[in-house]
């Protein structure tokens, strides 16, 4: 190791708290009485939450509900107007924002670049926090190992901006998981994805929460929640409706209430998880298949083109 890097090191472990390791069940970030307000609006109150090493806790409710308000608090990206969020035993307030990047990872909802970074270089991003400490050492193995673990490492040279919405998706994970923090907090990983590529993420979810990892998960797909969830937070209104197990907390009175839409839970046929079902009246789904008019077609108004090839 060279005599620069040895003193770049040297320099980051005294400038930074660098994270110890993490047992398995220890609390890794918890929301204590916590309220968000934007603007003159609460969008989230009296919020008790706990998150632990080892376990994936989903976040689900209707749209506006305050699960990505809840997720941001977590990251530190939006301050608390009352209560406390802690990271790694301290107020989130505590950190600098180069210690925060060592102890959590975040995926926002959308991913966009202004700049020609190739798939590689975004994950890339992921072990910047790491510079100068060293885990910089385990920069090229960490980014290798998050490519293929979210099968992009076959188009890492290509541009972010040439890729699918789903297939951006996958490459703003890989960033996430090549940063190699205690807690990941991500917000809808599913929703730009393909059926296989959901339970992909969702396995690695798990994965990393079998590594000693925690991971809070944004979702709207409740039978997916309830698959690969150990524990669901449903929120309500700005406020944690009920929190546990799936098993326990996806109640279809709850939520039909909380979705104002009737909804059944029915247990897998195999795996005997939780699979949530909207309830519709078969009668007239029937009804308005049979007496859907079709859509209107143009009539050509001039003479037909010939059948004739093209010269």
């Amino acid at each position: 190791m060279s005599t620069v890097r040895s003193a770049r090191r040297l320099f980051a472990a005294r400038a930074r708290r660098l994270p110890g390791p993490v047992p398995l069940g220890a609390v890794v970030a918890a929301a204590e009485g916590l309220a968000v307000r934007l603007g003159a609006r609460t969008v989230l109150a009296e919020a008790e939450l706990t998150v632990r090493a080892g376990e994936v806790l989903a976040l689900v409710g209707p749209n506006g509900a305050g699960k990505s308000t809840l997720l941001a608090a977590l990251a530190a990206d939006l301050p608390a107007a009352s209560g406390t969020v802690r990271l790694d035993g301290r107020p989130v307030a505590a950190w600098t924002p180069g210690e925060l990047a060592l102890r959590r990872a975040v995926l926002p909802q959308t991913a966009a670049l202004s700049f020609p970074f190739t798939v590689e270089d975004v994950v890339r991003m992921g072990r910047a926090p790491w510079a100068g400490t060293a885990a910089e050492d385990e920069d090229e193995a960490a980014v290798a190992d998050a490519m293929a673990r979210t099968e992009v490492a076959e188009f890492a040279t290509r541009p972010f901006s040439a890729l699918s919405g789903g297939e951006r998706a996958r490459v703003a994970l890989a960033r996430v998981l090549a940063q190699r923090t205690a807690l990941l907090l991500l917000d809808e990983p599913t929703a730009a994805l393909d059926l296989r590529h959901q339970e992909l993420v969702l396995r690695v979810c798990r994965e990393r929460a079998a590594a000693g990892d925690a991971v809070v998960a944004v979702l709207h797909d409740l039978s997916l929640a309830a698959a690969y969830a150990d524990r669901a937070a449903v929120l309500h209104e700005g406020r944690i409706a009920a929190e546990g197990p799936p098993s326990e907390v996806f109640d279809a009175a709850l939520l039909s209430r909380v979705y104002r839409q009737p909804v059944e839970v029915i247990p897998h046929p195999r795996t005997g998880e939780r699979i949530v079902l909207p309830l519709r009246d078969r009668a007239t789904v029937s009804k308005a298949t049979s007496k859907a008019t079709p859509m209107p077609t143009s009539k050509p108004t001039s003479k037909p083109a010939s059948d004739e090839p093209c010269p």
